[in-house]
């Protein structure tokens, strides 16, 4: 007999068991107890050991019950438990799984554990009473507080009965349970929009995400009406199997699915039809043989054919079913067996090729730890990274992962930061310095208290931007996609043509021209074309996720490889951001301490950096009083003014001084000798006099030269702009070596800078912080962020972030962009070259079945392996350091050209029609109050605005037109060029939920097709819905995005159109 322990751990209060634990606990013993000859007929020996936990070690869990349904049938007598699943063992072998067989239905790979939580939950509720609520809190599965319990059972709410179970399921406030299942054989491209649409189709589920690179599914759903096994069968109606995913994580299986094995059958027996034939067996006998491999091989590309037959849509598993037939009505019964075998073999390799590109973002999720040992009322205890909360105290021993986001509490280290920043070098990080998940502690023992959970790690948001950047197509994936819808339609009508043409009307020969109409069939299928551009991009976005550096979409990838400028804002992108006073020069009746401590105090209101620098340097002197300041004021570009002593006091610009009549003339000699050192200088009044100067330098960062050479030697200009004077911006210029610069602009000068630059160049990128130097960004072709470890607003800023402020980064983004382009370019290349070549042999009678679906197919594998080259690639191209001879052309700053009359003032980004509003714009546009969330940008959105002012912000109140009063906030607008208007297709969602015109927008994840060009059926039946206004599926995340009427269409209609067209969506997300 093999020993099954059931371990049932409950609350435990004073000493003794919680009054209504006891009670389930009868229940549980009866359950055992009822089980026990079912089991013991299997083999097992079945023991119940209970286990009392005190308040404080439940309240911190973060597990709940998994469905008992199955174990309440076992102890009906319904059911029986057969061997192992995954290791073909029989029971009372040793084992870490069983079978659990429903009917004539196996759930796979269940762990004992499961069994053991399906057993606990099938006792409560045959009792009808459960002592213990599903947790309302995640960050506690006893109370709906994480306060120790002080009675028997929580005050509304009971002690988790089973909460420390090693399956765990994490729930929210809403009273729903999450679960994340493995799904087993979604390959293609299109599996995931039938897996959505069949999971949102089931009742009870609120929610799913399936990521198809990790071909993982997380799905939420309402316990009391649905449940784990059933939603387990859901997935299974699809074709495909779901097991739970397992905290060690598990490798890719995909040539042990039945359609591989499939394979392995047919192609085995098709080996032994022919040594038959070559032995002298009889023909018929021979035939036979091939025939039982096409039907061995034929039963899953059969399934789909049909369902592409039932919506009147000609796809690859069709025309491919369509010439094996043809080819056995032929008598040709060796070429039908062999078409099934090269087919499920291309099939095979494709899936190879799809799950290596999974395997990239898979390996990114890998990093993070699943376990943590976390700090809790004073004992250390290992728990899921999952039920962290914000505030908690973690330690990290030397030579393990940070598991979450915080700040250094106690202790230094040398931490790799590889796997978020991409920096060779390790870090050194003691108190107050933040460190990542993911990270590796080398050397010493951390305690870092939590700044973000686990869903919001900064390499969380690095993996989450490379699956929602697909969205974002190129231009070469929209060829691809145009050129496949009308690709096999069109080849499908011309294997009818060729077939039954020449017969009919001229006599020709019946089997030679059917013969040649079988052939084109087998040609037709552009999948190749299809899925290569796509792989290309996430294993390009992959590669640079690794190296610390994130694409927001595809598009950006093809955009830097066509940049001809790079503009650069000087503070904190060229240099290290970090200004220090270097001079403080009194010019009237203070010290050079009083001028200090009197600069300091005004600039202790004002959160500019250069203002940080005066404050330093007073507080390190020990000049700084911090005596009151009044009637503070700030103007961008201009200093800032206050109230000191009763005296109005200034600080800013020489320029800013002359425009409020301050005499600087004596400070002359002085600014000229300190900003030909490359300082920037502040000048300091009291009661409208010159009272001093304060000049402040900022250091040139590392690796600044050489990047900037490297760009230089790719052909690519490079331009400073900084709002520094016009010596400092000079000397700074020379000493990185630029090929321009610009000085004394302010932020919106800037955008004109760039409009200027557009123009002399046609594509431009533009590098900054995200913060000051956003409205530029935004302007720009491409807008690259710098130094986004830990900060939110570069990576909202930028189109490419780099996590790290190594400026090295933008060669290897702009030599990993064009190694992109070439690589979809060759592949493109190919693909079309092959689709001619077979095209025209199969007329012409050259090309055979199995020649044309061989070369068909192994076009397909070689250009998908020829993207997955991406995931491998490394920059070799290492900087050789020149000399700078000479200083840059100085290019002064044009005005702002007024905005054109009349122009269509719409936000580039968005996908709507700004509404008429209230005034707020100088360029008499209106402004625009939308919510625009990014994930629902359309990719092909024009680049600009028609009137040439700024646009709508992502999440503000923002106009296009230069801002005025009543219009967005500082800083909060982000901008777009002349020239174009935005498209009119309206998916801007509200608040409400809803878009300004009434539509809504959903996301799905599309399972259950096996072909790119399946993806035709789903955009047929979906499109001709009424109420549908846009549809996009990507055929590599398998993500179909809609906007719609909810007036004229439900969810509900579109899953049925997914299922209809053989597949099944599982909603995301509803805006």
């Amino acid at each position: 007999m093999t020993p099954f322990v059931v371990e049932w751990r409950h609350l435990a209060v004073g000493g003794e068991t919680c009054e209504r634990c006891g009670g389930t606990g009868a229940n549980v013993r009866a359950a055992v107890e009822a089980m026990g000859p079912v089991l013991s007929a299997q083999g097992i020996a079945l023991e119940l050991r209970e286990v009392e936990l005190p308040p404080e070690e439940i309240a911190h869990s973060n597990e709940v019950l998994v469905d008992g349904t199955l174990i309440e049938k076992l102890v009906g007598g319904e059911t029986a438990v057969s061997g192992c699943a995954s290791c073909g063992d029989l029971v009372g072998a040793p084992c870490a799984c069983r079978t659990i067989k429903v009917a004539d239905e196996e759930f796979e790979e269940l762990p004992e554990s499961l069994i053991a939580a399906a057993i606990m939950t099938a006792a409560d509720r045959r009792s009808g009473v459960s002592c213990c609520s599903a947790p309302a809190n995640p960050a506690s599965s006893c109370c709906s507080t994480t306060e120790p319990a002080t009675s028997s059972c929580c005050s509304g709410d009971g002690a988790a009965g089973a909460s420390a179970l090693a399956t765990t399921l994490p729930v929210d406030g809403t009273g729903l349970e999450t679960v994340t299942l493995q799904i087993h054989g979604m390959d293609c491209t299109c599996n995931a929009d039938l897996l959505a649409r069949k999971l949102n189709a089931l009742a009870g589920v609120r929610g799913q995400e399936i990521t198809p690179v990790t071909g993982q599914a997380r799905v939420a759903y309402d316990p009391a009406i649905t449940s784990v096994q059933e939603i387990i069968r859901t997935v299974a109606e699809t074709g495909m199997t779901a097991s739970l995913v397992r905290s060690e994580g598990r490798k890719s299986t995909w040539w042990r699915e039945p359609q591989q094995f499939a394979l392995y059958g047919s192609a085995l027996t098709a080996v032994i039809a022919f040594v038959a034939g070559y032995l002298g067996t009889p023909i018929l006998n021979v035939n036979i043989l091939y025939l039982i491999a096409v039907l061995i091989g034929v039963y899953y590309p059969a399934r789909k054919a049909l369902i592409a037959l039932r919506n009147l849509t000609p796809t690859i598993h069709l025309l491919m079913l369509i010439g094996s037939v043809g080819a056995m009505a032929l008598g040709l019964w060796g070429e039908a067996a062999v078409l099934i075998v090269v087919y499920s073999l291309g099939d095979v390799l494709e899936s190879y090729a799809v799950d290596k590109a999974r395997g990239a973002i898979r390996s990114l999720m890998a990093l993070v730890p699943k376990e943590a040992l976390v700090r809790r009322n004073g004992c250390e205890t290992i728990c899921s990274v999952e039920t962290i909360g914000v505030g908690e105290t973690v330690i990290v021993r030397p030579g393990e992962r940070v598991p979450v986001d915080g700040t250094v509490a106690a202790g230094s280290s040398c931490v790799d930061q590889a796997a978020v920043t991409g920096e060779p070098v390790p870090v050194h990080r003691g108190p107050g310095e933040d460190v990542f998940a993911g990270t590796i502690n080398q050397n010493g023992s951390l305690e870092v208290r939590v700044t973000k959970p686990a869903s919001e790690t900064m390499l969380s948001r690095i993996i989450l931007s490379v699956e929602e950047a697909q969205a974002k197509r190129t231009s070469y994936q929209r060829f691809s996609d145009s050129f496949g819808k009308w690709y096999t339609p069109a080849m499908f009508v011309l294997g009818v043509l060729v077939a039954t043409v020449p017969p009919l009307f001229f006599g020709a020969d019946w089997y030679e021209f059917v013969y040649r109409g079988l052939v084109v069939f087998v040609v037709s299928c552009s999948c190749g074309l299809a899925l290569s551009v796509p792989v290309a991009v996430v294993g390009a976005m992959a590669n640079a996720a690794k190296n610390g550096t994130v694409f927001k979409g595809g598009v950006y990838l093809e955009v830097v490889d066509t940049v001809k400028a790079v503009a650069f804002d000087k503070t904190g992108t060229l240099t290290i951001g970090r200004p220090a006073v270097t001079d403080v020069v009194s010019f009237g009746n203070l010290s050079e301490d009083a001028l200090l401590d009197l600069a300091g105090r005004i600039e202790s209101r004002s959160g500019h950096p250069l203002a940080a620098a005066i404050v330093r340097k007073a507080r390190e002197s020990g000049t700084f009083s911090n005596r009151p300041v009044t009637e503070f004021q700030e103007t961008a570009g201009r200093g800032v003014a206050a109230t000191v002593d009763g005296r109005t006091c200034r600080i800013g610009s020489p320029r800013a001084m002359a425009e409020h009549g301050i005499d600087t003339d004596r400070a002359d000699e002085a600014i000229a000798r300190l900003e030909g050192e490359g300082r920037t200088v502040v000048l300091v009044s009291r009661g409208g006099q010159l009272a001093g100067l304060v000049a402040i330098a900022d250091e040139v960062r590392t690796g600044a030269v050489e990047a900037l050479q490297r760009l230089s030697r790719a052909g690519v200009r490079t331009v400073m702009l900084t709002g520094d004077n016009e010596r400092s911006a000079s000397t700074i210029a020379r000493r990185v070596g630029v090929d321009e610069y610009q000085a004394q602009l302010l932020p919106t000068d800037k955008v004109d800078v760039i409009r200027q630059l557009k123009e002399k160049y046609d594509s431009v990128a533009m590098v900054g912080d995200g913060i000051n130097d956003a409205p530029a960004m935004a302007v720009a072709d491409v807008g690259i962020a710098m130094g986004a470890a830990g900060t939110d607003i570069a990576i909202e800023a930028g189109d490419v972030v780099l996590m790290s402020d190594d400026l090295a980064k933008l060669a290897y983004v702009r030599e990993l962009s064009h190694r992109t382009v070439s690589v979809i370019r060759q592949n493109i290349a190919v693909s079309l070259i092959n689709v001619a070549f077979m095209v025209v042999a199969a007329l012409l009678g050259y090309l055979g079945l199995v020649s044309g679906l061989l070369l068909n197919e192994g076009s397909a594998v070689f250009v998908i392996l020829n993207a997955l080259r991406l995931l491998t690639w490394k920059s070799r191209n290492e900087p050789a350091p020149v000399a700078v001879e000479s200083p840059p052309a100085a290019v002064p700053a044009a005005p702002a050209a007024a905005p054109p009359e009349a122009a269509a003032g719409y936000c580039a980004a968005a996908t709507f029609t700004p509404p008429a509003q209230a005034d707020g714009c100088s360029c008499g546009e209106p402004p625009v109050d939308f919510q625009v969330p990014p994930s629902i940008l359309v990719e092909d959105a024009a680049p600009s605005c028609g009137c040439g002012g700024p646009a709508a912000a992502i999440g503000a109140t923002a106009c296009c037109g230069p801002v005025v009063e009543g219009g967005a906030p500082a800083g909060a607008a982000s901008y777009c060029s002349p020239g174009t208007s935005a498209p009119e297709a309206p998916v801007t969602t509200a608040a409400d939920g809803t878009s300004p015109a009434g539509l809504e927008t959903a996301t799905f994840r599309i399972e259950g097709l096996g072909c790119a060009c399946e993806g035709a059926i789903v955009e047929k039946r979906v499109r001709a819905l009424r109420g549908m206004a846009t549809y996009i599926l990507n055929p590599i995340t398998n993500q179909m995005k809609v906007s719609y009427d909810p007036a004229a269409v439900s969810i509900g209609e579109i899953v049925t159109a997914v299922k209809k067209a053989g597949a099944s969506a599982v909603l995301v997300a509803r805006r």
